[in-house]
């Protein structure tokens, strides 16, 4: 059985940092592409971050590109999110997810077999 663990959320005042974890426990990131998506309130889930299998290519969504560092440590089986300058519009519960399969990174969170429990990021002065 796959898990995944986030941590790592809080209250961040706008322009400040943190760095996401997700622990991944019944499957090997070698093995299984890891997602993050993120969900605010009366909004749909939409995809953050990507690592795949393949070549640990790495994918943005565009509101985060240039302030956002996917990475995973292997050794610790954990996929970290780095997020930078940090913006009202952040505010979201953050998931990890993994589709449980070998290969790319899928688009669309429906594709996601495995989700995490997740972790809020509350951006506010």
């Amino acid at each position: 059985q796959v898990q995944l663990v986030e941590s790592g959320g809080g209250l961040v005042q706008p322009g400040g940092s943190l760095r996401l974890a997700c622990v991944v426990s019944g499957a090997s990131l070698d093995r299984y592409p890891i997602g993050w998506f993120r969900q605010a309130p009366g909004r749909e889930r939409e995809g953050v971050s990507c690592i795949s299998t393949r070549d640990g290519i790495k994918y943005y969504e565009d509101s985060v590109k240039g302030r956002a560092t996917i990475s995973r440590d292997n050794s610790k089986n954990t996929v970290y999110l780095q997020i930078n300058s940090l913006k009202p519009e952040d505010t979201a519960d953050y998931y990890c997810a993994t589709p449980g399969m070998y290969g790319a990174c899928p688009i669309e969170p429906s594709n996601y077999k495995y989700w995490g429990q997740g972790t809020q990021i509350t951006v506010s002065s």
